[in-house]
């Protein structure tokens, strides 16, 4: 215990030089400029920007990455509060209620509310990454060869189907990752596969051309096809500040969607846009000024937004100790430690325990960032949620060209980025799951070393990957992790069909009330 105070501390010092608070600063806004442009997310705004981590020290490089995530999930309350589009997935209940705190003239209560909600929400969830990431770190250091491969397995088969609607396409998506994996030198036995002579494929693909093309060039294609409109014009508001009733009124919610988004955050194929849902509805079912909710309702909002802001630090534990990334965010930001040269796991915890611990203190410090950027800004980026698809097409397009081809300056790097981008595409267009081909990519390698490693040492024989207890927990896992994205998808359909249903049901009663 001790020991972890020590270096908490230590995090701290380091988190507050110059260069880290700068970057905290800088990612934040980004991260919010991103969140609240509709058509983008979080993973995107990740994925584009990793390559300018790449001459950061990995603690500050990681910082950056963390602002950006954090920054976007708030972002995308700005636009679903004031044009009633949310900029990302996590802020589609804020819509319900924000928007029409909007109409009625709340705008900047509305923001408020959203703004300080987000920051507890994102705050409070620090303290399960601090105090349960070196439990399950600890858990991860009786993992050998054959755990690694179960692990590995594990990874694919949940986020196979945390959003695909398709368990088979999920798992698809999957094979399609290790299928890409092999490309490269046999780590076993020196051999080329599939390689077609460019020594650029010697490593295999590189996973932040991957992961720019995927989640970045995929979003361009897609948005050049839509027809481009104009964005629906923000309401002005006035100056933004939250009464002492207000928060007052908000904190139980706060607390309840809090403990409710950390815990789906922890679990693995959940995700934020879930957690947004659950935290609404509780916000309904334990509020009480029920009548409030469908006409505008600052708990509602404040559940909502609380609850998507505690996922951050939640789904942070398990990418960070065992590699199980539980969306397509963490999925990306894992990619980001491999390329600075970290793999997840316990040596996180123990050889670069001084970089985690920085990281984890920066964390801290972006909410605080986020809520004095959010409060201050929110004009601003009121109108950045207005810019049209005209401007944001070439310019996301230049900078994954320009990404991509800095990371080693070789031209080969922007056809393999173009490639994945057009997989992705496609990908998206089936209804694959993007994330899950990051995975399989990411952990292809993981899963196959483990395997013939274990074989390798048993002379052959199979048995040794049932040799263990760790082994059979983790087989179970798998079969929860195929089973889980069915009982997810049934309680997002639940959860989404209350909120929207008796959101409707009371706006109906509440105009016929007025009509009478």
């Amino acid at each position: 215990m001790l020991e972890t105070v020590s270096l908490m501390g230590a995090g701290f010092i380091h988190a507050l030089s110059p260069i880290n608070l700068i970057a905290m600063f800088v990612s934040t806004a980004l991260g919010i400029t991103i969140g609240c442009l509709p058509g983008l997310s979080a993973a995107m705004g990740v994925a584009l920007l990793l390559p300018i981590t790449f001459g950061m020290d990995p603690a500050t490089g990681l910082i950056v990455l963390g602002g950006i995530y954090c920054g976007a999930i708030f972002g995308g309350s700005i636009s679903a509060i004031l044009i009633h589009t949310p900029g990302t997935p996590a802020s589609a209940a804020t819509a319900i209620e924000g928007y029409q705190l909007t109409l009625r003239g709340q705008a900047a209560r509305a923001l408020s509310v959203a703004c300080f909600a987000s920051f507890a929400g994102g705050l409070l969830s620090c303290l399960s990454l601090y105090f349960l990431s070196p439990v399950l770190a600890e858990l991860a250091m009786q993992f050998k060869s054959p755990e690694y491969f179960w692990l590995s397995i594990f990874g694919l088969t949940v986020i196979a189907g945390v959003s695909s609607k398709s368990l088979l396409k999920g798992l698809i998506s999957g094979v399609l990752g290790l299928l890409l994996s092999t490309i490269g030198m046999d780590p076993m036995e020196g051999v080329e596969r599939f390689m077609f002579n460019q020594p650029t494929l010697y490593n295999g693909i590189n996973v932040t051309c991957a992961l720019i093309g995927l989640f970045s060039m995929s979003q361009v294609l897609i948005l050049a096809e839509k027809r481009i409109v104009e964005r629906a014009r923000a309401v002005k508001f006035s100056r933004l500040g939250l009464s002492g009733s207000d928060i007052r009124r908000i904190a139980p919610t706060v607390t309840r969607s809090w403990i409710i988004g950390n815990l789906i955050g922890i679990l693995p194929g959940a995700g934020a846009s879930i957690a947004c849902f659950m935290g609404y509805n509780e916000a309904r079912r334990f509020s009480k000024h029920k009548e409030e909710f469908g006409q505008g309702s600052i708990e509602g909002v404040a559940g909502s937004e609380a609850a998507n802001n505690a996922v951050t630090g939640g789904s942070l534990i398990p990418t960070l100790t065992l590699g199980i990334p539980g969306e397509s965010v963490t999925a990306v930001l894992m990619g980001g430690l491999i390329i600075h040269g970290l793999q997840p796991g316990p040596e996180l915890f123990t050889t670069y325990a001084g970089m985690t611990y920085t990281f984890f203190a920066g964390f801290v410090l972006v909410q605080f960032f986020m809520l004095a950027i959010g409060l201050s800004g929110c004009r601003m980026f009121a109108q950045i949620a207005r810019l049209s698809d005209a401007i944001l097409i070439p310019s996301i397009f230049i900078l994954c060209v320009v990404g991509s081809y800095a990371i080693h300056n070789n031209f080969v790097e922007v056809v393999i980025m173009v490639i994945f981008g057009v997989i992705g595409y496609f990908v998206r267009k089936f209804g694959l799951n993007a994330a899950a081909v990051v995975l399989g990519l990411i952990l292809g390698p993981i899963g196959e070393n483990g395997l013939r490693r274990s074989l390798l040492l048993s002379d052959g024989d199979w048995t040794v990957l049932f040799s263990t207890p760790i082994c059979w927990v983790m087989v179970g896992l798998c079969v929860f992790g195929v089973l889980s994205p069915l009982l997810m998808d049934r309680l997002e359909k639940k959860v989404q069909t209350e909120a929207t249903g008796e959101g409707a049901s009371e706006e109906k009663g509440h105009w016929s009330n007025r009509g009478g």
